[in-house]
């Protein structure tokens, strides 16, 4: 422990102080970040990353060309067919802004002393520096060592969205979970309706693949959509209980004492999804804006963050 300015500044590790020289650059902390287009350059998370891709696209493949285009009910086949692709257009939609939204990143080497005294602090305060990523560590961060930087209200950190869920990126997360448990309880009972139908009449014209094609694709698929589903919605229920509760997993694993206000079940939804109850809440395009990117592309392109 030591003083600056006025109040504590404790070291989680006892690291010393990032000096005053140290590189970092007070102008290009949180303005600078907000322009950047925020990916994890991490193998493992990059693989998990493509897999999940492709495993959608291999179940809307199945769904549509093995099973709903060869069906002699059009209605059934346009139904399914526009519900099935719409429910994975916003799973990967909202896969894609889970991976390429800042989850609640604290600016790296912010530990100076004139940010310090910029925070305007009362005397005698504690504040905590992450040795790791020398930056002052808020309530409620942790450090990710994937990510490499303190996350804000980190959850966890996700291989298959290839990045920390936390403050900014959760709702994105929960309606990635929830669309996919959707899609894969659709091709579930699609897939029982099938096998139905085609035992009940000839496999030879239930679909235009031959009989033992049709059903290893169809058995990939059924244990592809009971493992996804089993897990989404897992993970699924697990973060809506700890919306509601104020709590992190993180946290929870750690039984840590709350040191913050808990909100209201209610509030802490509305904290989440944002605003009043709406059709926004379930919407992954929301607060979007294409204006943006494009301005950030002419910027310089997008500039990766690790």
């Amino acid at each position: 422990t030591m003083q600056s300015s006025g109040h504590r500044f404790r070291d989680v590790e006892h690291h010393p102080l990032l000096a005053e020289n140290d590189n970092y650059d007070s102008s290009s902390s949180e303005a600078d970040m907000a322009e950047r287009v925020w990916f994890i350059r991490d193998g493992c998370g990059m693989v998990c990353a493509i897999m999940t891709w492709l495993l959608v696209v291999y179940a809307d493949f199945v769904v549509t060309f093995v099973m709903l285009l060869p069906s002699k009910d059009f209605w059934y086949s346009v139904i399914n067919g526009v519900l099935f692709n719409c429910l994975a257009v916003l799973a990967l939609s909202s896969h894609l802004r889970t991976m390429l939204t800042d989850p609640g990143a604290v600016p790296k080497g912010n530990a100076t002393k004139e940010y310090m005294d910029n925070l305007q602090l009362k005397p005698g305060e504690v504040i905590y520096k992450c040795p790791k990523c020398c930056s002052i560590k808020p309530e409620r961060a942790h450090h990710c060592s994937i990510c490499k930087r303190c996350i804000r209200k980190m959850d966890h950190h996700c291989p298959w969205v290839n990045n920390c869920v936390g403050e900014k990126n959760q709702r994105f997360f929960v309606l990635f979970t929830m669309y996919i448990a959707l899609i894969s309880a659709h091709a579930l009972i699609l897939c029982g309706f099938q096998f139905f139908s085609c035992v009940r009449g000839q496999w030879t014209e239930c679909s235009d693949f031959s009989p033992p094609v049709t059903v290893i694709l169809m058995i990939f698929l059924c244990l592809e959509g009971f493992l996804f589903l089993t897990f989404t919605a897992v993970m699924f229920g697990t973060q809506i209980h700890s919306i509601c509760n104020d709590e992190t997993e993180i946290e929870r694993l750690k039984s840590e004492k709350p040191t913050w206000e808990r909100r209201l079940r209610w509030e802490g939804m509305k904290s989440v999804f944002g605003g009043q109850p709406s059709l926004l809440w379930i919407n992954p395009f929301a607060g979007f804006r294409i204006r943006r990117l494009l301005l950030r592309a002419k910027k310089g392109g997008p500039e990766f963050s690790v």
